[in-house]
């Protein structure tokens, strides 16, 4: 939780970029390079809502289902945005973290990654994590495998894992749990994103397509929120 009751880790899924497109008669990969743009401008907003952590779903595990064509679309738009917009994510003092099945990428898009993650690393400001062919129960079925192999190598005691041990097997274990989970487009569903982190976390779902998700929008959701009465399963007396 942040100092002025809002929420210091956004997540937010990005629906809405083929309708948006469809609406004017444009392809589906115009939206998708309307939403890319629109990224930006959320990052930059960060800051003064105190928004230290904004994590953002651009790629699950279930997308691989879609057109070859929109894929191999969306997989060179994200290698345009990281060329794009690697100078001015360090010049902003933005940390970029990617959270996923990496090995499931192709090597030049991987060694992208790697390298913006390696560029950002001293970086002290907002902390931006980009999800990128993950899934919530793929993420936890790795986490469990890694766990299993520790405690079949003797490094772990199986009569001490508790809910505190698997975390630090999930792709987020240097992440702060959300505390707040937006999704654009009207859908009321989580879409296997942030499973286990969002146990607690505060669901905002808004009509709104996300290439229209203007930083105003952006500010007004952040400023609901912290008016919630969050208990975390507890009763105030």
């Amino acid at each position: 939780m942040s100092g002025s009751g809002g929420p210091a880790h956004v997540a937010i899924i990005m629906d809405g970029n083929g309708r948006w497109a469809s609406m004017r008669g444009r392809p589906r990969l115009f939206g998708h390079h309307a939403g890319a743009r629109r990224v930006r401008e959320i990052v930059e907003a960060c800051p003064d809502l105190g928004v230290e952590y904004l994590t953002i779903f651009g790629f699950s595990t279930e997308n691989w289902k879609r057109t070859q064509i929109e894929v191999a679309g969306l997989m060179s738009l994200f290698r345009s945005y990281i060329r794009r917009e690697a100078r001015a994510l360090r010049a902003q003092n933005v940390r970029v973290r990617f959270i996923g099945d990496r090995p499931g990428l192709d090597e030049k898009l991987q060694a992208q990654m790697d390298e913006l993650e390696e560029m950002t690393e001293d970086c002290t400001g907002t902390n931006l994590t980009i999800a990128l062919n993950y899934g919530g129960r793929d993420e936890v079925a790795r986490a469990t495998r890694r766990l299993a192999q520790d405690v079949a190598e003797g490094r772990l005691d199986p009569h001490k894992v508790d809910e505190e041990t698997l975390p630090r097997y999930l792709d987020t274990y240097v992440l702060p749990d959300p505390d707040l989970v937006i999704r654009t487009s009207g859908e009321a569903r989580i879409s296997n994103f942030l499973l286990w982190q969002s146990a607690y976390a505060e669901y905002e779902f808004i009509d709104t397509l996300w290439p229209d998700f203007s930083k105003e929008i952006f500010a007004d959701v952040v400023a609901s929120y912290a008016g919630r009465d969050r208990r975390f399963g507890a009763v105030k007396g």
